[in-house]
Parts: C-alpha cells; sequence; structure tokens
C-alpha cells in the first residue's frame, strides 16, 4: 500500500489482479467506456481484508479512494464498540471525501465479512476525473445520495431524541408532566409574568391519607387514586392551566394570569370536584371519598420560582396540620 495511506489496512494483502468486467459493475463506472480509464486502474493495488480488520480509523490521513469489488464494510462514527451506521457492500466506495477535500478519515472503517478492494490514490483519481465526465458525474451522484441518506439519518435522529426528550418530562401514571418539566417551565412562566406586570400564582395539592389507601387497599389502588384525581384535576381546569404531578401524591398547578383571589376560587373548585368525585377500583369497588388540600404561593417582588413554591409549599403545610381537605395561602 502506498506510504500516504500509512495506517490502513496494515494487515490487508496486496495481491491477485482485478478484471475489466469487475471495474464495470463499480457504481461510479456505470456508463463510463471502460477502456477510458482501465489503463489507469489496472495497475492500482488490490488490498484483501480479512473480517473485523481495519481499513480507516478516524481522523486518520488518507488520501486514496477505495472501490468495493466485494465483501462488505461496516462504517462507525467512533470505533466498532459504538453503533454501526452504514453497510457498504460490492460496487460501492469509501474514502473519497479525504481525497477530494483533502481532510482526515470522518469515520472509522472495518470488514465485516472479508473484502477486496481496489486502492486508487489521490493522482489516479483526479486522473480519473479528467478522463471520464460520466465518472465525475457518477461521483457526484453517489456523494449526493449519501449526503441525502445521511440527512435522513440526522433528521431521524433529532425526531427520536426529541421523542426521548419529550417522554423523559411525562409522567407515566397519570400521563401529565412531572417534575423534571415543572422545574424548566415554572422559572420561565414567572419570569414571562414579572416582565408583563401580570399576576401568577401555584398550586400545590396533596392528597389527604393517601397512605392508607395503600396500606387498605394495596398500591394497584393506590395507583388508581392517583390516575382518577389527575383526570377530575384536568376536567377542572382551564386550557390556559398547566399541571404536574411533582412527586408522590403531590400535584403542582401553574395558574396564569391569575391573581390570589382567582387562584382561591380555582383552588375550592378543585377540592370540591375530588371531594365529591367517585373513584371506583378496577374491579368496582367503590372506595371512600377522597380529600386534597391545597396551599397557594402568590408571585410578588423579589420572589423567583423556587420561592413561589416553597410559598406554596407552606401553605400546604398549614392546610395539612389545619386538618386537611382545606385551601390555604
Amino acid at each position: 500500500m502506498p506510504d500516504n495511506n500509512a495506517g490502513h489496512a496494515s494487515q490487508g494483502e496486496h495481491t491477485g489482479k482485478i478484471s475489466l468486467d469487475e471495474i464495470q459493475r463499480l457504481q461510479v463506472m456505470h456508463r463510463v467506456g471502460p477502456h477510458s480509464v482501465w489503463g489507469l486502474l489496472e495497475h492500482c493495488p488490490l488490498v484483501v481484508l480479512q473480517p473485523l480488520e481495519t481499513l480507516l480509523r478516524v481522523d486518520q490521513a488518507n488520501q486514496t479512494m477505495f472501490l468495493i469489488l466485494g465483501g462488505q464494510l461496516g462504517i462507525y462514527l467512533e470505533s466498532s464498540d459504538e453503533e454501526l451506521v452504514a453497510v457498504l457492500s460490492q460496487g460501492e466506495t469509501v474514502g473519497e471525501l479525504s481525497v477530494i477535500n483533502d481532510r482526515t478519515a470522518s469515520a472509522t472503517v472495518i470488514a465485516l465479512t472479508e473484502a477486496r478492494l481496489l486502492a486508487v490514490d489521490e493522482g489516479t483519481f483526479w486522473r480519473l476525473v479528467e478522463a471520464s465526465h460520466e465518472f465525475s458525474t457518477n461521483m457526484l451522484l453517489l456523494l449526493a445520495r449519501r449526503l441525502r441518506k445521511t440527512n435522513s439519518s440526522v433528521a431521524d435522529s433529532v425526531r427520536q431524541r426529541r421523542q426521548s426528550e419529550q417522554v423523559a418530562r411525562i409522567d407515566g401514571l397519570t400521563g401529565l408532566s412531572n417534575r423534571r418539566w415543572l422545574d424548566e417551565i415554572l422559572p420561565r412562566v414567572v419570569d414571562r409574568h414579572r416582565r408583563d406586570g401580570k399576576p401568577c400564582c401555584v398550586l400545590m395539592i396533596d392528597i389527604d391519607h393517601f397512605k392508607r389507601v395503600n396500606d387498605s387497599f394495596g398500591h394497584q389502588t393506590g395507583d388508581r387514586v392517583l390516575e382518577i384525581t389527575a383526570r377530575i384535576l384536568l376536567e377542572h381546569l382551564r386550557p390556559t392551566d398547566l399541571i404536574a404531578r411533582y412527586g408522590g401524591e403531590e400535584f403542582t398547578v401553574i395558574l396564569p394570569e391569575t391573581p390570589l383571589t382567582g387562584a382561591c376560587t380555582a383552588a375550592e373548585r378543585l377540592r370540591e370536584s375530588i371531594a365529591h368525585g367517585k373513584i371506583h377500583t378496577h374491579d368496582g369497588l367503590q372506595l371512600p371519598p377522597v380529600t386534597i388540600s391545597v396551599g397557594i404561593g402568590e408571585l410578588q417582588d423579589g420572589l423567583d420560582a423556587g420561592d413561589i413554591i416553597n410559598k406554596a409549599d407552606s401553605a400546604l403545610y398549614e392546610a395539612k396540620k389545619d386538618g386537611r381537605n382545606c385551601v390555604k395561602w
């Protein structure tokens, strides 16, 4: 192998000869007059890789395009320990980007099976470009196809990441947003209301004596209570209100553009709707009435999101100390 490819295919065997028929089966040689390029290719070295043998490593210097005559190569962003991102087979090429832009290899290439490659050095590559318009066109089409595939993969990756992030912000039991979501959204809501000079309140809600439900009826029934409570709360909130499961049997409601008086009215409406709601187990058993305690935190000068949560939490503590099933602020 040429010195300017030091580091790749160090164990590759340079042996044998290629045939004109093999050249014609290459995608990059489609409609290329074989005799116009045969003189350039017939003396290029043939490289034989064994399975798991490395051809190129990421960030390695490379000035060679490899034409795959047989076998399969795996493409990895870093090393074979990571996820396989592409498989190249007979008729395809690899390494041409390093030749075109005079950059190091952008990925690691490893033989998945025994592979036969024709090594086309930089000088020969550019002589092929000058000798055949069809070769140049095919190379552009192959690169464009690879770019589209890469863009599609990136778009899929972005969509999957966004879906994963969305799932990570949803409570799996109730379907409500979770504490992680709340920690991200509440500071933004508070900053916006402070900037616009508008009122805003936060409710901290706790299901009264929830431990008794678990102890008396089991955790599956306890989960049922959480699911139904979340649904009732949602049904009695405005479309603009925001609700999250804070953790355990606690819920948090953000009431945008709502003064303290309006928050008290909303909290009482939620408390009454839960107290009058009927909750049945999955097998039809009606549970004893469930009640909630509610604490209200109001946006005031000098308070941030954490301060408002603390105020609502302190008010909730007072509600529980005062006998539960009530609203405090």
